[in-house]
């Protein structure tokens, strides 16, 4: 059966309360119906008999997904059409300012994420809550499927002391929740005051997978084209930080990754050795069109995950960086900072959410 978001029955879960209450909404490419129409097509329809429309807010990458590459910050503008703000917070603002939020009685939320504590638009609902618990203004959350199931759980929990954009509060890196289950647990541990309603799916099941649903795939940002590439990404993300290329610019990002200096064949061979579960190495050659190693050609791999339920993506991002360490151990480096506006901690220590040597010697 498939799964029904909030967006498809919205008449019938909108809370009593607020009925005709003045809303924001904080949307994104990916947040459509099952029959793929956009929450703003939906809310301006419903705007004058369940609420009024007052202005649209959006995370990093755009309102419209217009960002393609990664720490590319936008500017809010006027929508062309409805002639309400359109608020950036991927900008000069990251947290909804009491200008922005002056006049509304409630902030709806509907963001697809992708299961991972580096993925920020998690965060910026966590800083929506906390903007709107201090302005007295409701938040919804409109629930969406964790695309890469709601059983696994892996990798560390955040230590606070390692804070940033791409983790804020102590979760692991593959946490195992919805959006809406994250909001719940911030209001809880963080945002007692908050107001907040979270409007459920219906028949979602938390071993699901998210081409399980019946739900159409929407890129959530540029670079995360498919649930192939969210599979992989609770362990690939880690390659932000570091010298190698996590294929951005490439049709595969996050699946692919190497660098010029990488002896594709010597590393796979190595990695194979490893007899990691659910996955499989093929070596792998490719010129990137943006970001490391732009129009040079790298040697590597493409990660082949043959059973998703053995698979465990942070233990093979770690294991490869690793072997790749190891192997090239005066090519390979940790990026330096900035990183997601943390100047000081290395990108690495911020994705892992604690020091680099828990985890690595060098």
């Amino acid at each position: 059966m498939r799964v029904q978001l909030p967006l498809d029955y919205l008449p019938e879960l909108w809370p009593n309360k607020w009925h005709g209450a003045r809303i924001g909404a904080l949307v994104h490419p990916a947040s459509v119906s099952s029959k793929l129409e956009h929450a703003s097509a939906i809310l301006e329809r419903h705007s004058g008999d369940l609420f009024r429309l007052a202005a649209f807010f959006g995370p990093q990458h755009g309102f419209l997904g217009q960002t393609q590459d990664n720490m590319v910050e936008w500017k809010s503008y006027e929508h062309p059409r409805l002639h309400i703000p359109v608020y950036s917070l991927y900008g000069n603002h990251r947290e909804p300012t009491a200008d922005m939020l002056d006049g509304l009685d409630v902030l709806l939320i509907d963001l697809q994420d992708v299961g991972s504590r580096y993925y920020t638009f998690v965060w910026t609902m966590y800083l929506c809550m906390r903007a709107c618990e201090r302005c007295g203004i409701a938040v919804v959350v409109l629930d969406r499927p964790n695309p890469i199931n709601g059983l696994t759980i892996e990798g560390p929990v955040l230590d606070p002391n390692h804070k940033s954009f791409v983790g804020m509060h102590p979760i692991p890196i593959r946490h195992g929740r919805t959006i809406g289950e994250l909001a719940q647990q911030f209001r809880k541990e963080t945002f007692p005051n908050c107001e907040l309603s979270v409007l459920p799916l219906k028949n979602w099941d938390r071993a699901m997978w998210f081409d399980q649903t019946g739900l159409p795939w929407v890129m959530p940002s540029p670079n995360m084209p498919t649930l192939d590439t969210a599979t992989v990404y609770p362990g690939m993300c880690l390659f932000e930080g570091t010298n190698i290329s996590e294929g951005r610019g490439t049709t595969r990002p996050f699946e692919i990754f190497g660098a010029p200096f990488i002896d594709a064949e010597k590393l796979c061979a190595e990695l194979k050795s490893l007899k990691l579960p659910g996955v499989f190495f093929r070596e792998n050659y490719f010129q990137p069109t943006f970001q490391k190693f732009a129009g040079q050609l790298c040697g590597g791999a493409q990660i082949h995950v043959i059973d998703r339920d053995e698979f465990r993506p942070f233990q093979t991002g770690v294991e490869i960086i690793r072997e790749i360490g190891r192997l090239h151990p005066d090519q390979f480096a940790w990026k330096q900072p900035p990183y997601e506006y943390e100047r000081e901690k290395l990108p690495i220590e911020i994705l892992l959410g604690g020091p680099v040597n828990q985890f690595f010697d060098k």
